[in-house]
């Protein structure tokens, strides 16, 4: 019998007839590009195009920033060296607050006003809470920050707050440097308005903004001194419909309070306002404000001052932080580590013994 295609075809099974059937379609679709690599910028080019206001490469210059590959970190501080010379030209603002009290919304608020009405250049550093269990983040600030969001003179990034908070607060300094190069001259370092955020915020702004509610209970339980000294200027958000003289109130409090305070270093004598981020109601004022405390500050030197001591903070921040990696990093002391580790937790060594000696270990190490 002559091969055929298929044998129900042969003429000895009359009556049965089966169809060739049809060509398979290829398992890749034949319409399908080759995806493109991206561009990999070197530390000149990324500074080139951050001067001419490439947002897009801003943006991956910050992830470099963030990145904990040692090849990412070493283009991104080249990146940082070349805008040197191009940052420190912006009005730094620390924004803080109680959670809840108002502030992506009154940033979103302030962002446009200083855009519209100031012809400002904005860029809005969030530091955003992260899970402490999961050590994930939502990133969920420019959901808040409605108009600024879509607005081309305006320059939104969050970073999450997982891990050492130094690590972040660095980090959003230099990312700082790199949003002046990119001809930003305000710039908004919001915190998560909890913990020691704040200090670390204050250590990197001009003017420090605290953001606080009316008709909470006792208006001045839920703000420390530590927050009142560093404040150069207190506003009360939602000072709307009924909650005006609760807001007024609040604010006479909050005067009362700092007049307890001895005068800080720049002279400057915080003042309190109240305004509605939702209504946008007093921002002008309270840009007045801010625009007056820097023309204060300037003349008397301690704009000058503040930014010299500050560059010199994180430095030694810096190297603090270097040296903390640089320990645990060391194959030596990973080794060692869980076997003090182990002993302190059956007590047979006392904690800040237990240091002293991973210390000794890492030091002899190093000879």
């Amino acid at each position: 019998m002559n091969f055929i295609e298929h044998l129900e075809n042969d003429p000895q099974y009359a009556g049965l007839n089966v169809n060739k059937g049809i060509a398979q379609p290829p398992v890749i679709n034949p319409y399908l590009t080759e995806r493109k690599k991206r561009y990999i910028y070197t530390p000149a080019e990324y500074t080139e195009e951050i001067r001419k206001g490439n947002i897009t490469v801003l943006s991956q210059a910050v992830t470099l920033l963030e990145s904990q590959k040692q090849e990412h970190q070493a283009v991104a501080q080249e990146v940082i060296e070349k805008c040197l010379p191009f940052s420190g030209n912006s009005v730094r603002i620390g924004i803080t607050g109680v959670p809840g009290a108002g502030k992506s919304t009154s940033i979103d608020a302030f962002g446009m006003h200083l855009i519209h009405h100031r012809n400002r250049k904005l860029a809005v550093l969030a530091i955003d809470p992260s899970s402490e269990r999961s050590k994930g983040s939502i990133l969920g600030d420019k959901t808040r920050m409605e108009e600024l969001s879509r607005n081309a003179k305006a320059f939104i990034r969050p970073s999450p707050a997982a891990g050492s908070l130094g690590g972040v607060a660095r980090k959003t300094r230099e990312t700082i440097i790199l949003c002046e190069a990119a001809g930003f001259d305000t710039i908004f370092v919001e915190t998560v308005g909890v913990g020691q955020s704040e200090t670390a915020v204050h250590s990197m702004v001009d003017f420090f903004l605290l953001i606080q509610l009316a008709g909470t209970g006792d208006e001045l339980q839920g703000i420390k001194r530590g927050i009142m000294e560093m404040a150069d200027g207190i506003i009360v958000n939602k000072a709307d419909g009924n909650n005006i003289e609760k807001a007024q109130l609040a604010a006479a409090q909050y005067r009362n309070a700092l007049h307890l305070f001895p005068l800080p270093p720049s002279n400057w004598m915080p003042k309190v306002m109240t305004y509605s981020g939702y209504y946008q109601l007093g921002i002008s004022e309270i840009w007045d404000m801010v625009d007056e405390y820097m023309a204060f500050t300037c003349k008397n030197g301690y704009f000058e001052q503040r930014r010299n001591s500050q560059a010199k903070y994180w430095m030694y921040e810096s190297i603090n932080e270097q040296l903390k990696n640089h320990f645990y990093q060391s194959p030596v002391i990973e080794k060692e580590l869980q076997v003090k580790e182990m002993q302190v937790l059956r007590s047979e060594i006392s904690s800040f013994a237990a240091a002293k000696q991973m210390l000794d270990i890492y030091f002899k190490d190093r000879k």
